[in-house]
């Protein structure tokens, strides 16, 4: 089961992770977040405005998240990482690498023993 933001434990969902990773790379407004989301790099996770945009309230209520306050138009708006954000992004990345490495280990992937 994966948890809710800021519980602090267990995986981050697959959309927070997205957004998390997206806003990394610097200030997005909503599109360009579910855009990146959708690439392989991005985590491949394919959203809509619903998912993206109910999800960033939540960062943003729990404080991973924030408006910018930058803005090229009146309509769109721009979404930046917190220092609280950025830490639930590294945890997360964190556990992935030890999976992968425990992966790799028992030979499921390449560069494992074999």
């Amino acid at each position: 089961m994966t948890s809710d933001v800021g519980s602090g434990s267990g995986p981050l969902t697959a959309a927070v992770f997205a957004i998390l990773l997206a806003l990394a790379g610097g200030d997005k407004h909503g599109y360009a977040v579910m855009k990146e989301a959708r690439t392989p790099e991005g985590g491949g996770v394919p959203m809509g405005p619903g998912t993206l945009y109910g999800t960033l309230d939540r960062l943003t209520r729990d404080g991973m998240v924030e408006e910018s306050g930058v803005s090229d138009d009146e309509r769109r708006r721009y979404y930046r990482l917190t220092a609280l954000g950025r830490k639930a992004l590294a945890a997360e990345l964190e556990r992935m690498d030890a999976a992968v490495r425990a992966a790799r280990g028992l030979g499921l992937l390449a560069g494992g023993r074999g």
